[in-house]
């Protein structure tokens, strides 16, 4: 389900791929990073991905934390590259990419929260979360994938 006035989210090969395997690398436990690019009326295109360490003390398993530095130099890099730091992804190991109760409570207004479902070291599926105005639920927002094909054109999915 969407809300009437979000975006399609656009991700582009490249961070796809990394976010990819980055969360099968860290695979049983949680990975994230962040995602940055930019925004038309209608869409945000997902650009670039930077993983960064989970830095959640106890069960990485089924939890991850991103450090504030991390934070902080997510914004730095954004400004540095003149991109919008648009969200955060992790992955769910042996779980759907749906957001949790835990994920509500970290999450921020405007984030696109993309979540990686990794089941038995393969990756199951991917969905998209954004906080509702009201900031006590989630909304899906829709997700595309693009792939290079081979004359270099960008095709949707």
């Amino acid at each position: 389900m969407t809300e009437q006035n979000s975006k399609i989210l656009i991700l582009e090969s490249e961070p796809d791929i990394l976010m990819r395997k980055h969360s099968i690398e860290d695979f049983p436990n949680e990975s994230c990073g962040f995602m940055y690019g930019y925004e038309t009326e209608t869409e945000r295109i997902i650009t670039i991905a930077r993983p960064v360490i989970n830095s959640k003390e106890g069960d990485q398993k089924r939890r991850f934390e991103i450090s504030p530095f991390d934070y902080m130099k997510a914004e730095a890099f954004a400004l540095q590259k003149n991109l919008t730091l648009l969200g955060v992804y992790h992955s769910h190991p042996q779980h759907p990419a749906i957001a949790s109760v835990h994920d509500l409570k970290s999450a921020m207004p405007f984030f696109s929260y993309v979540i990686y479902s990794v089941m038995n070291a393969k990756i199951d599926d991917v969905k998209s979360w954004q906080l509702k105005d009201n900031g006590e639920e989630f909304y899906e927002e829709e997700v595309r994938l693009t792939i290079l094909n081979t004359v270099n054109k960008i095709q949707t999915t």
